[in-house]
């Protein structure tokens, strides 16, 4: 099998993916599915690279000196990566044998859509998990975790072209499929996926899955702004959110929030619920309710 747009395409159209295709009517599945369709518009695949999104800013730069643009859903993986970190540049761990890659997005959302983005994210790599008889669910915003222990993590960011300042979103994934090595401040907080079904798995086939996914994910997104925009949303049309709802279960944790949580706590709260704008409701122990749209949670339960 060979990894590219027109087999992600069909992947996404198969029966496997029907279940996530049929509260919707035939042509608005396809309307969803124009919108995704540059997933995976452009793939590069590397043995080795420092980090994939840092490649992603090398080819919107080489794009503007040609007189172009990067096509939106452009795709970089590699096998393994030798400077790669997430959010405030902590260590992640990125060997041979898990599922490294970026995409790029062009900036074409409403600000309150952009806002959803990394929860369609955090969707696609949860429900892609999913697929493996893996009960993984979702931490505020995308970590993808099995009680507490992390299968995969995204790291976003926003960045302006260096001559034209397009902007674009860049979106990094990490997914432990096969790796099963951890180094000691990680081995009782991450887990891979051949460690939890016993197997081992095909990493290409296991990236097909996940960019299906993402292909209907933002598809959805998109069309959930069109709607809005016609002012049709109607209660049968399944907003990104609800899906996301469905996969996470941060509703009900004790949890310690913080904007960097592990370096710099600042109080511990119930959440609630998560709001339409994807703010994350929280009750303080003097049974105030506060509402945070940035940062992050540690989850204080067992």
């Amino acid at each position: 099998m060979t990894l590219s747009n027109a087999t992600i395409q069909s992947l996404v159209r198969s029966p496997s993916f029907a279940c996530y295709r049929k509260d919707f009517s035939v042509d608005i599945q396809e309307k969803i599915l124009r919108y995704g369709a540059p997933v995976g518009s452009r793939l590069e695949c590397h043995h080795s690279l420092g980090r994939c999104m840092d490649r992603l800013r090398e080819m919107i730069h080489e794009a503007e000196l040609s007189n172009t643009v990067l096509e939106s859903g452009t795709v970089v993986m590699a096998s393994r990566l030798s400077k790669s970190s997430g959010r405030f540049e902590r260590y992640w761990h990125a060997p041979e044998g898990g599922l490294w890659l970026a995409i790029s997005l062009a900036d074409v959302l409403l600000p309150e859509f952009n806002r959803l983005l990394p929860f369609c994210i955090g969707v696609a790599c949860c429900q892609a998990v999913r697929m493996y008889g893996v009960e993984a669910s979702l931490k505020w915003v995308n970590d993808v975790h099995l009680q507490g222990q992390k299968i995969a993590g995204v790291l976003s960011e926003t960045i302006r072209s260096q001559v034209r300042g397009e902007r674009y979103h860049l979106i990094g994934i990490g997914i432990n499929i096969n790796n099963t090595t951890f180094p000691g401040e990680l081995q009782n907080s991450a887990v891979s996926l051949s460690q939890l079904t016993g197997k081992t798995h095909t990493i290409e086939n296991f990236a097909l899955k996940l960019l299906a996914h993402l292909t209907w994910a933002l598809g959805l997104l998109h069309f959930q702004e069109e709607e809005a925009l016609k002012q049709s949303l109607s209660t049968n049309v399944a907003p990104v959110l609800s899906v996301w709802r469905n996969l996470s279960d941060s509703v009900g944790k004790k949890v310690v929030y913080g904007f960097d949580v592990q370096q710099k706590p600042l109080y511990g709260a119930i959440v609630e619920t998560v709001d339409d704008d994807g703010g994350l409701v929280m009750r303080l122990a003097d049974g105030h309710l506060i509402t945070e749209h940035s940062g992050e949670i540690q989850y204080l339960d067992p």
